[in-house]
């Protein structure tokens, strides 16, 4: 008994047979128009927030503390802002008491 031998992926032959967007002839890019022409004012971003709680920064840290922090998961980034606030908490209740 044969065994069928499983394919990856799909051939351009299976890709035609589904697709109802035809690729583009040299017609069609010379009718094409930019996004912001044909859409004005859609394309905004992320923009501002609107009451930021942080200040974007640039920092360099040492390989051994972004490894640390790397190593624990995602959300690296925030668990070294809770870090450095307890330092700075501390350092804070230290000096006026």
């Amino acid at each position: 008994m044969k065994r069928a031998v499983a394919r990856k992926g799909y051939t351009a032959r299976d890709m035609r047979a589904v697709s109802d967007n035809p690729e583009w002839t040299k017609d069609d890019f010379a009718r094409a128009k930019a996004f912001d022409e044909v859409f004005p004012g859609m394309r905004k971003g992320r923009g501002p927030n609107k009451a930021p709680t942080k200040r974007q920064v640039t920092l360099r840290l040492s390989p051994v503390v972004v490894d640390y922090f790397k190593a624990e998961g995602p959300g690296w980034q925030s668990r070294i802002d809770e870090a450095l606030v307890k330092v700075v908490k501390r350092k804070r209740s230290s000096t006026t008491g």
